[in-house]
């Protein structure tokens, strides 16, 4: 979370293009990163950021703060996106296409798939998901976002989060165990 980031949102509702314009400079690589990994192209992703920056700009007088990150309407508002993007367009993901630098998945975290999975089966997996267990995996294993953020992204509980994170998980597993030969992978 960005230090003083209420302060910044309050001066941004009022039209402080540099208030904004921090908290445009904070949320910009993650939001990218998302959205490069939903869509695996980078013209297209730049494209549809920026679009997702100039609606977050255009509509911070509607914004209210609920005691979270301000990323969490940012996701919200790249995740309805990256839909319009797939309907208007009717393309496939080619997510195996993303460029590993955008995707960090630290290995000291607990919650990680096993670090020894390689991540070129691993991106052609998720992309095997349904967008819905996409959007969760990729927010909470990849970005590495709280299960109250994701939530707030996605419209729906925590609860319902963690449930589409052991089902997206169990999928995942099933999946990449059949592409793998069977070779097992650790439990998340």
């Amino acid at each position: 979370m960005l230090e003083q980031e209420k302060k910044f949102i309050n001066q941004a509702q009022k039209g402080n293009k540099e208030a904004f314009s921090l908290l445009y400079g904070h949320y910009l690589p993650a939001i990218y990163r998302y959205i490069f990994f939903k869509v695996s192209k980078q013209e297209e992703a730049e494209d549809i950021t920026h679009e997702v920056f100039l609606s977050a700009w255009q509509n911070m007088k509607g914004y209210k703060y609920k005691g979270l990150p301000f990323s969490s309407w940012l996701y919200q508002i790249a995740r309805n996106a990256v839909i319009d993007f797939y309907r208007t367009s009717k393309k496939t993901v080619q997510i195996e296409m993303a460029n590993e630098e955008f995707i960090k998945i630290p290995s000291h975290d607990p919650e990680i798939l096993n670090a020894k999975m390689e991540l070129e089966k691993i991106k052609r997996t998720i992309a095997l998901l349904k967008p819905e267990y996409q959007n969760v995996l990729i927010m909470r294993l990849i970005e590495e976002l709280p299960h109250s953020e994701i939530a707030t992204a996605l419209g729906k509980s925590e609860g319902a989060v963690r449930l589409i994170q052991h089902r997206a998980l169990k999928e995942l597993k099933s999946l990449y165990n059949e592409t793998t030969n069977g070779k097992d992978i650790k439990e998340v």
